[in-house]
């Protein structure tokens, strides 16, 4: 079930506007408190918001730690949209009382301050100091960015780098501008801020750098829908560096979660059990999501049905995610693709009874599926309705010698009409010759004109017979 997301302007409901909330009316397996001390900064109200909109269970509990989050800021515009979605819901709780002396102290500190960073940046132009002019950028910057004037804080951030003089420098203006992208659902600005600042050293620890780089790319890819992408660049993501390098983000468990199902969704078995079983580093990720560790391990090992009931069973969870809840749908539809072809693979049928009982819904056959899958072209099987069977279809041996056949002959064909072509040309001295540019600015070798090289001509032997004696007679 889907209800239309919400479009106020200046809110952050425009960031969820192009993906519809999806309500969630089964009770998940995470605990609030322990699921949002994982990630700081705005992250966290964006996670408590969208868990607010879209679960039953935790509405109320999420909405009021959304309004708590928010009053610990400056945004006064996600303090409003915070206590509108709790007043619409639960008018009764003491958090869904409009707290209007502190909208208006906040107003008037934001305003007070932007005019102070204002007016000192002015200070900073005119006295012509470079690196006050930076750190002027940057400080109205992140004062726009916590108060949620985004546009202003990338125009700040912009700005920071006409101005900027060191590699760390650099780096900061990147990691500022990823992160407003971030906060936009700009997932392209994210790709093109993070590959500036990816190889860049800094003198620190540049272990954490990557660390952010690469789960800042793996989650903008998976946004872009670019899913193997995104997944080889979690899996290579260092455990060894702390969390707080990246948990602006995501967390290890989300890492895990990208990483596992992407995969899942992707790769094929031989590369899952290389490149995440048999994977020490990314192993350690999957310690903290031991359940996404046993669906891989599960199909991995031909266990289909019981892999595909264990994604069931968290799906719920999965979909409170900022992330990755507008993708689980296409996710789970690619998995479950796999593992109808990897279990019909071995066989030359399969009654449809069977396919049913491993991959059927209640009430509801597999049959509707399987006529897509081979329709799209992803499942090489036909359908015998009297029978009830899925027969496999296999190409035609001879079929498939002779059109390979007739394919290099054709190409044969082709390059020695060229070949035959390029010699005539040659012979009939049409060709156009480079000549060597001297120091003097002269063309040849000295005054009595230019020396042209001599033509290049190709192996006449390489050609067939007939082509040979026509080179001759002409």
């Amino acid at each position: 079930m889907a209800a239309p997301a919400s479009t106020q302007p200046g809110s952050e409901a425009q960031a969820y506007a192009k993906t519809p909330d999806v309500i969630v009316s089964e009770l998940p397996k995470l605990d609030i408190d322990l699921y949002i001390q994982n990630y700081v900064g705005r992250t966290r109200y964006e996670r408590l918001i969208l868990i607010g909109r879209c679960c039953v269970p935790l509405r109320v509990e999420a909405l009021k730690a959304a309004v708590a989050e928010a009053k610990s800021g400056s945004d006064v515009t996600r303090y409003k949209d915070a206590w509108q979605l709790l007043r619409s819901v639960a008018p009764d709780e003491p958090e869904a009382k409009r707290d209007d002396e502190w909208i208006e102290s906040t107003e008037l500190a934001n305003r007070t301050e932007t005019t102070r960073l204002e007016t000192e940046l002015k200070g900073y132009r005119n006295n012509l100091i470079k690196e006050s002019i930076r750190m002027g950028n940057e400080d109205l910057g992140k004062h726009f960015e916590s108060i949620g004037k985004l546009t202003e804080a990338t125009d700040a951030y912009n700005k920071m780098r006409h101005d900027v003089s060191t590699t760390k420098h650099i780096f900061d203006c990147g990691m500022h501008l990823a992160s407003v992208a971030f906060q936009r659902h700009d997932w392209a600005t994210v790709l093109s801020n993070v590959g500036k600042i990816a190889n860049i050293q800094t003198g620190d620890d540049e272990q954490a750098q990557q660390a952010y780089t690469k789960v800042a790319s793996g989650v903008a890819l998976m946004g872009l829908g670019n899913y193997y992408d995104a997944a080889n660049t979690l899996l290579h993501t260092n455990p060894n560096v702390s969390p707080t390098e990246y948990n602006t983000v995501a967390s290890p468990n989300d890492v895990a979660i990208y990483g596992g199902l992407l995969a899942l969704a992707t790769m094929d078995r031989k590369a899952l059990q290389a490149r995440i079983l048999d994977n020490q580093s990314f192993r350690m990720f999957l310690e903290h999501e031991p359940h996404i560790r046993k669906a891989i391990s599960l199909f991995v090992n031909g266990r289909y049905s019981n892999c595909l009931t264990i994604l069931e069973s968290v799906k719920a969870d999965y979909l409170l995610d900022i992330y990755l809840q507008p993708h689980i749908p296409t996710i789970y539809s690619r998995i479950r693709e796999k593992c109808i072809v990897q279990y019909f693979i071995p066989f030359s049928c399969v009654t449809l009874d069977s396919l049913d009982a491993a991959f059927g819904t209640p009430n509801q056959s597999v049959e509707l599926e399987l006529i897509r899958m081979i329709r799209d072209g992803s499942l090489r099987a036909r359908i015998d309705a009297k029978s009830k069977l899925l027969v496999a279809v296999s190409p035609d041996p001879r079929l498939v010698v002779q059109t390979n056949a007739l394919a290099v002959a054709k190409k044969y064909e082709q390059e020695a009409k060229e070949r035959l072509r390029r010699v005539n040309l040659i012979v009939a001295g049409l060709e156009v010759s480079s000549a060597k540019k001297q120091p003097g600015g002269g063309v040849g070798g000295g005054v009595g004109g230019p020396e042209v090289e001599e033509a290049w001509y190709e192996d006449i032997t390489q050609l067939p017979s007939q082509g040979a004696e026509r080179v001759q007679e002409s």
